[in-house]
C-alpha cells in the first residue's frame, strides 16, 4: 500500500470520528436537553437519560437542570402596614417543569434567578405592606404575649401595652406570597415549590427605638427593685426602732420596779429604825434636814426664810464660828 493511500485512509477515519463525536451526546439523570438548530429549538425536549444522536455541526445541545434549585434573595428593607421598616431575607426552592418554555423565555439559570428576584421580591413587598409587623414575625395566632416575669402584676406591665391581635400569622403570609408568585413564574416553565422567610430584622432606623424600649423596660425593673428595696429597708428600720423602744420601755419599767421595791424596802427600814422612840424620830428629822441643807445651800447662796420655817429652826440655834 502506497504512502498516499495510507494518508487518505487516516484522514477519512479521522473525519468519521470527528463527525461521530459531533453526532453523539449523553443525557445524565439530572439533566434534560433542548436541541437547537441555527439557534431555534427543534423537536421535543429530551428528558430520558442515555446516549443520544443529533445532526452534527448544525444542531447544538442545551442542557437544562432537572433538580430542585435554590433561590436565595438578598435582604431588602420594606415597610409594614403599621409603618415599621424591616429587613426581610427570603429563600425559595424551584424546578424547571417545562424546559422548552423555560429555554424560549429565559435561556439559562442566571436569567431565571434574576426574574425570580423581581417576582418574589415584588410579591414579598406587597404582602409585607398589607400586614402588621406582628403578623409577619409570629407563626400562628396561638401565642402568649412575652413579658418579663419580674414585671408580672405590676403597674409597669400595664404601661407596656398589649400585643396586636393576630389574624393570619407568618405561615399564612408565606402561603400568600407563594400563591401569587407561583402563578407568575409558571409562564416561564418554572414550578415554585416552597418559599420561606429566612430572617426578619428591624431596619437600622427602627432599631434604636426598639433598643430604647428594651432599656426602658430594664429601667422599670430596676426601679421596681429599688422601690421594693427601699420599702424593705424602711420596714426593717421600723422593726428595729419598734424593738429598740420595746426593749428600752421594758428595761425602764423593770428599773422603776426595782427602784420602787428598793425605796419601799428603804422606807420600811427607815420606819422601823426611827419609829422606836421620840429621840430617834427627832434624830431622823435632824438628819433629813441636814441633807436638805446640803442639797439646797451652795456657795454664795442666799436664803430668805420665815422664823417659823422647818428649815430655819435648826439654824436659829446654830452658834457662829470664830471665822464668822
Amino acid at each position: 500500500m502506497s504512502q498516499n493511500k495510507q494518508i487518505s485512509i487516516l484522514v477519512v477515519v479521522g473525519l468519521a470520528i470527528f463527525v461521530l463525536m459531533n453526532s453523539i451526546y449523553t443525557v445524565s439523570e439530572v439533566q434534560q436537553m433542548i436541541i437547537t438548530q441555527f439557534g431555534k429549538p427543534v423537536g421535543e425536549p429530551i428528558t430520558a437519560a442515555g446516549l443520544k444522536i443529533k445532526t452534527p455541526f448544525i444542531q447544538e445541545v442545551n442542557p437544562i437542570d432537572k433538580r430542585i434549585l435554590e433561590w436565595d434573595g438578598s435582604p431588602s428593607d420594606m415597610p409594614t402596614k403599621d409603618k415599621l421598616y424591616i429587613s426581610v431575607d427570603l429563600f425559595a426552592r424551584w424546578r424547571i417543569t417545562d424546559p422548552l418554555q423555560y429555554f424560549l423565555r429565559l435561556r439559562d439559570e442566571r436569567s431565571a434567578q434574576s426574574r425570580l428576584d423581581d417576582i418574589l421580591g415584588s410579591e414579598t413587598r406587597n404582602a409585607v405592606a398589607k400586614h402588621e409587623l406582628i403578623e409577619i414575625i409570629r407563626t400562628t395566632k396561638d401565642r402568649v404575649p412575652l413579658r418579663d416575669a419580674l414585671l408580672a402584676g405590676s403597674q409597669q406591665e400595664l404601661n407596656l401595652g398589649s400585643l396586636v391581635p393576630i389574624q393570619k400569622g407568618r405561615k399564612l403570609v408565606e402561603e400568600e406570597i407563594f400563591r401569587a408568585a407561583a402563578e407568575k413564574v409558571q409562564v416561564f416553565g418554572i414550578e415554585l415549590l416552597d418559599i420561606r422567610f429566612k430572617r426578619i430584622n428591624y431596619n437600622d432606623s427602627v432599631r434604636p427605638k426598639i433598643y430604647d424600649r428594651m432599656i426602658s423596660e430594664r429601667r422599670q425593673i430596676a426601679e421596681r427593685f429599688l422601690s421594693e428595696g427601699n420599702g424593705e429597708a424602711a420596714r426593717i428600720r421600723g422593726n428595729r426602732e419598734r424593738e429598740l423602744n420595746k426593749i428600752q420601755s421594758e428595761a425602764y419599767r423593770e428599773v422603776e420596779e426595782i427602784r420602787g421595791v428598793a425605796d419601799a424596802k428603804a422606807t420600811e427600814i427607815y420606819s422601823s429604825a426611827y419609829n422606836q422612840n421620840r429621840a430617834a424620830m427627832e434624830f431622823y428629822e435632824f438628819t433629813r434636814t441636814m441633807q436638805s441643807y446640803k442639797a439646797i445651800i451652795g456657795e454664795n447662796t442666799t436664803l430668805v426664810l420665815s422664823t417659823d420655817s422647818d428649815l430655819f429652826k435648826f439654824l436659829k440655834g446654830a452658834a457662829p464660828t470664830d471665822n464668822e
